[in-house]
């Protein structure tokens, strides 16, 4: 038996989100008293798929088939549970990200088993089987049990610490052997943002609002996001104006994002908005309105034109720097 858990790669390399994963694994696999397999899907290279032996993977399942490249979830979906299935898996972890939550579904009902998605630690119990997730806007906590033997669950980044547990690790050659008819997407066209901090490795993100009244005034915040090597993220309204692209829009409807430190610029903080950034560890609000909703979350709030605090911010940064 084993915890079996689903290894995002990002051309051929594991990110921050991948060793979350294994580490949460193990430490569910120690309070079950089993193993850990991680699932890889693509071309990665034996050095790296070993590295996740360094957070407790005792081992991998590489499978190495160009048919995924389409990032079909219907087949992608097949495989995992099919490698659940191959290692008696009790627990199958995917991310909650749009890939995880379109994938587990399709697993849970593969497999019969119950599915809980953003689950944010280990099991608070395992005998009965009882996790955490956040809910009502990310405002309160709910304990959910799964009675069925097999369980699937998406994890919230950013919601468990990397703890190194080396083990070693077997690496395994695996074909899940997946009909050509499950493979129903086709490619035609893909565009990679470069140069830029992914949103969804952002450890830092600056955001704007409609505050910053054009896209003609985002020249400080990409100059402060540089400074600190963000991410750069707006509110939908934002987006819906054409300021700025929707890969950066975060919120309910836009992204989800975890980052340890969320700076909001010009944001009111409207529910949708907050349910998308409520997770990050620290949220650092600007605002001229002191009424303004956003600095109910925020940890830290600066009453005052984001205009003028922003250059303050960037010369803070820089003086910091040189320091």
């Amino acid at each position: 038996m084993s915890v079996l858990v689903y290894t995002e790669n990002w051309d051929g390399k594991f990110k921050k989100l991948s060793y979350e994963m294994v580490s949460l694994a193990s430490a569910i696999a120690k309070q079950m008293g089993i193993t850990v397999t991680a699932l890889s899907i693509g071309h990665v290279a034996d050095d790296e798929l070993k590295s996740l032996g360094k957070y407790g993977a005792n081992k991998v399942l590489n499978v190495q088939d160009n048919r995924f490249e389409s990032l079909d979830n219907k087949a992608l979906a097949d495989a995992v549970a099919k490698a659940a299935s191959k290692e008696g898996a009790k627990v199958i972890i995917l991310a909650h990200n749009n890939e995880g939550k379109a994938i587990a579904p399709r697993v849970s009902v593969k497999l019969n088993a119950g599915l809980v998605s953003g689950v944010i630690g280990t099991p608070l119990s395992v005998n009965p089987f009882v996790v955490r997730k956040k809910v009502f806007t990310q405002k309160a906590f709910a304990n959910i049990q799964i009675k069925s033997d097999i369980r699937v669950l998406t994890f919230a980044q950013n919601s468990f610490e990397i703890v190194e547990n080396n083990v070693d690790t077997a690496v395994e050659v695996y074909d899940p052997q997946i009909a050509d008819g499950e493979f129903n997407t086709k490619v035609l066209d893909t565009h990679k943002i470069t140069g830029k901090v992914l949103l969804s490795d952002a450890e830092i993100v600056v955001s704007g609002g409609r505050g910053m009244k054009g896209p003609e005034n985002w020249g400080g915040l990409e100059e402060l996001g540089e400074l600190l090597g963000a991410g750069m993220a707006c509110s939908r309204p934002v987006s819906d104006e054409g300021w700025r692209s929707h890969e950066e829009h975060v919120g309910q409807t836009g992204k989800m994002i975890a980052p340890n430190l969320y700076l909001a610029f010009g944001i009111s903080g409207a529910i949708q908005h907050l349910g998308g950034v409520s997770s990050s560890k620290v949220i650092v609000a600007v605002n001229k309105d002191p009424e303004a909703p956003i600095f109910e979350a925020a940890d830290y709030g600066i009453v005052g034109d984001a205009f003028k605090v922003i250059p303050q911010l960037i010369e803070a940064v820089k003086e910091m720097k040189t320091a």
